[in-house]
C-alpha cells in the first residue's frame, strides 16, 4: 500500500502519515516489510512439511542444525518448536524426485538429526502473507 493511500484510510495527510510510519519504524513496532511474490503455477512445485528431531537439543545441536538449515534454499521456512519434533520446517521441491534428492542430499546430512518425518502438502487451503 501506498503512504497516499495508508494516510487516506487513516485520515492523514501524506507527511503525517510517513512520520509516523517512520516512528514506529525506528521504535520496532514496525520491524519490516516483505513481498508476497506470486507462486508460479502449480505444475511440478510440491510443498513438504518436514519435521526434524535432533539427537540432542543442547545449545550447540540447535546451533548447528541451524545454520547448515539456512544453506538450504529449498527450505523456505524454519520453526524451532515445542512438542515431538525440534523443527518444523516448509520445503518447496520440484516433484517427488527433487525432494527426495533434497532429504537425501541436504536433509538427513545435517548435524544431529536422528529423524526425519515428511508430509506432502495436497493444497493450499490458506497462504501466509496477504
Amino acid at each position: 500500500m501506498s503512504n497516499a493511500d495508508l494516510a487516506e484510510s487513516v485520515g492523514l495527510s501524506a507527511s503525517a502519515c510517513l512520520r509516523r510510519v517512520k516512528l514506529l519504524e525506528r521504535a520496532g513496532v514496525i520491524r519490516g516489510y516483505a513481498a508476497i511474490v506470486e507462486e508460479p503455477e502449480a505444475g511440478d512445485l510440491v510443498i513438504v512439511v518436514v519435521q526434524i528431531t535432533l539427537e540432542r537439543q543442547t545449545d550447540d545441536y540447535l546451533r548447528r542444525f541451524e545454520e547448515a538449515v539456512r544453506r538450504c534454499p529449498e527450505v523456505r521456512e524454519c520453526y524451532l518448536m515445542t512438542g515431538l519434533a525440534d523443527y518444523l520446517l516448509r520445503v518447496e521441491a520440484r516433484g517427488a524426485a527433487d525432494y527426495e534428492r533434497i532429504h537425501k542430499e541436504q536433509l538427513s546430512r545435517m548435524p544431529g538429526v536422528s529423524r526425519i518425518q515428511s508430509s506432502f502438502a495436497i493444497r493450499a487451503v490458506i497462504r501466509g502473507g496477504g
